[in-house]
């Protein structure tokens, strides 16, 4: 991945000529907010350009981005370290979840922080065939070949193996891609997945999938999370706000109109992908239904993390051998601040 100006360094590079700018975005008004000039936007992506990222298709495209005071957008593909690029500097944001943060700041003491998610449902499923592994509860797992992925994946189901008291030798890890072929090719009797992505591009092959949501077997945490330093909260906290403005509006027009966010993913910002738009539509629908839209974003605001919910990631992280406090993971004022200066959004 080719190294990018990183918005900090923009920031202090501008700070004398948009001083005055950068305070008068912190004060309110979204006409001051557009006369700002904070840069370029490099946000780094969990996955590859496919309708999970919806909401900032619709923000780039629509022109909130720019409208909110950045210059140019880089929307980055991954899978990647996400951590390991917003702490190099390379991404002003990058959307990861607590159980893959969480082991960077404790163990590596990163300064990172967790400002908002997309998602306020874990989407990680145990995927299997009903007349294969057919895995409906974590017991069941015990004595299967589980396809997992190295890196955060490995993490995530090393914690759910951990809430539900069973031990690593019970199970047996085959490293596999993100490709569900050995699950269907019967080379693994589960595979970790999202419940809006892979589960359902299995489904559609005409296979009768189970799923084993991480979100009802112990591990309850937010997902699709934008990860930040606690430099960029302290130093371009108008960057950081722009930038959770633009594109709360952008997953608005998601969950208004989830088949233009789908045809996003296939024509614009995926289209060297070779999605298939039935699918892309199959999960817009999905996980606005799912994941993104709650009781809780409809009161407060999309990427919402309540008090209540903080603790539930807390308690869900100590179950899992994690011992942080939600101060340390969690700051939710940007998002606050935003939402008190811009009310419209919850209209």
């Amino acid at each position: 991945m080719a190294t990018k100006t990183t918005i900090r360094k923009r920031f202090f590079a501008l700070a004398a000529v948009t001083a005055i700018a950068s305070l008068a975005l912190t004060g309110c008004s979204s006409t001051e907010t557009e006369s700002s000039d904070l840069g370029e936007l490099n946000v780094q992506f969990s996955w590859i350009k496919n309708a999970e990222f919806a909401g900032e298709y619709f923000a780039d495209s629509n022109g909130y981005y720019s409208e909110a005071g950045f210059s140019s957008v880089n929307l980055i593909a991954g899978p990647t370290a996400t951590t390991a690029v917003v702490l190099s500097g390379e991404a002003l944001v990058g959307l990861s979840d607590p159980i893959a943060v969480t082991p960077v700041i404790l163990e590596e003491g990163a300064p990172l922080k967790i400002i908002g998610a997309t998602y306020q449902k874990n989407p990680f499923t145990i995927l299997s065939l009903k007349d294969g592994g057919n895995i409906a509860t974590a017991q069941d797992l015990i004595g299967k070949k589980i396809g997992v992925q190295a890196g955060g994946n490995e993490t995530l189901f090393d914690a759910l193996l951990a809430a539900n008291g069973i031990s690593q030798d019970q199970v047996t890890k085959v490293p596999v891609e993100y490709d569900p072929a050995p699950l269907v090719n019967g080379e693994v009797d589960g595979f970790l997945a999202y419940v809006t992505n892979e589960s359902i591009t299995v489904a559609n092959l005409g296979f009768e999938v189970t799923n084993l949501l991480f979100a009802d077997n112990g591990l309850p945490f937010v997902a699709e999370a934008f990860v930040v330093t606690q430099d960029s909260i302290d130093n371009n906290r108008a960057g950081l706000k722009a930038f959770l403005y633009a594109t709360a509006r952008g997953w608005k027009d998601a969950i208004a109109d989830p088949n233009e966010g789908a045809r996003l993913a296939v024509e614009v910002y995926g289209k060297d992908l070779g999605l298939d738009i039935g699918k892309e539509q199959q999960q817009s629908v999905a996980q606005n239904s799912l994941l993104v839209v709650t009781d809780e974003t409809v009161a407060n605001g999309l990427f919402t993390i309540s008090e209540a919910m903080q603790a539930s990631n807390i308690a869900t992280l100590a179950a899992a051998g994690y011992n942080i406090t939600a101060d340390q993971l969690f700051d939710l004022s940007l998002l606050a601040e935003v939402y008190k200066e811009h009310p419209e959004l919850l209209e």
